[in-house]
């Protein structure tokens, strides 16, 4: 029997369930496997700031939530609210909040899904500290949204609190540069809205400047990238999100296929895959 014109329009039986299966492997890959390559950043920041007991913290685009465990773990106060990856909250959850409870507060921790203004506390101080680690400046306008949120957020907390954003470093000292190649190359004619693209020198001061921050300082921290074969390698690196758009534009066998063979020259002799990072992170402050 031929299909009718809106018949012809649905998605393919499963396809849903598809979808939002690939979306939950895809989060458990990142705090499983990936997530941990940021910990240099994490600790780094933490350390400069001295966060600690006195510490409110605000983490937008909080994903899976080790930078919070990270943070509550020195005595701070965290929330964290993600707007994008309902499945990386979903294990933010499991991880903070007690027996993987759903609640939106417990004990210290409070893990809300949507923008900086589901995270207004009228109970409790201002925020003392808002953190935004997702790294920017990697994919073309991964930026462009950012500002406004952190407008958003300023409000919430103290004035001159401080607000850090994470980037990826220059290319010439990011060794994964030369493997996200492959997400641009696979994602044309996508390559405009949202595949690889080099960082630039001034990718997190331009945010900062749109959203009325005031720069205080910056830092680079290494950040190596090592994966214990190439499977986890392949799946780390496809849950950032990177090639989303070479995956629209081709379909996963294809990338997963040109993704190994770009890892080829970054595996060691015992099988392990090792590529050095740097990542930069900037300090601004509210007004």
């Amino acid at each position: 029997m031929t299909p009718t014109l809106a018949q012809r329009h649905l998605p393919p039986p499963g396809a849903a369930t598809s979808r939002a299966t690939d979306a939950h492997v895809r989060a458990r890959d990142w705090a499983e496997i990936q997530e941990r390559m940021l910990v240099p950043l994490y600790e780094a920041v933490y350390e400069r700031l001295e966060v600690g007991a006195g510490t409110r913290l605000l983490g937008i685009g909080c994903g899976s939530g080790l930078a919070l465990l990270m943070a509550s773990s020195r005595g701070a106060t965290v929330t964290g609210v993600e707007s994008v990856r309902p499945e990386r909250l979903r294990l933010a959850r499991e991880r903070l909040l007690p027996e993987g409870g759903w609640d939106d507060r417990a004990g210290e921790a409070r893990l809300v899904e949507g923008g900086p203004d589901a995270a207004e506390d009228v109970v409790h101080p201002p925020y003392n500290l808002i953190t935004a680690f997702q790294p920017i400046g990697c994919v073309a306008g991964d930026s462009e949204g950012l500002a406004p949120v952190l407008e958003e957020a300023a409000p919430l907390a103290e004035r001159g609190t401080p607000v850090v954003l994470a980037g990826w470093g220059p290319p010439e000292r990011c060794t994964t540069s030369s493997v996200l190649r492959v997400a641009t190359r696979l994602a044309d004619p996508l390559r405009s809205t949202g595949s690889w693209r080099p960082s630039e020198r001034d990718d997190l001061e331009d945010v900062a400047q749109r959203a009325g921050l005031k720069p205080d300082g910056s830092g680079r921290v290494a950040c190596p990238f090592g994966y214990a074969d190439v499977d986890s390698a392949v799946r780390g690196l496809l849950s950032t999100g990177l090639f989303d758009a070479a995956v629209g534009a081709t379909d996963p066998a294809q990338v997963r296929k040109e993704l190994t063979e770009a890892l080829h020259p970054h595996i060691r002799r015992d099988g392990t895959v090792w590529m050095a990072n740097v990542f930069r992170y900037l300090v601004a402050r509210t007004g």
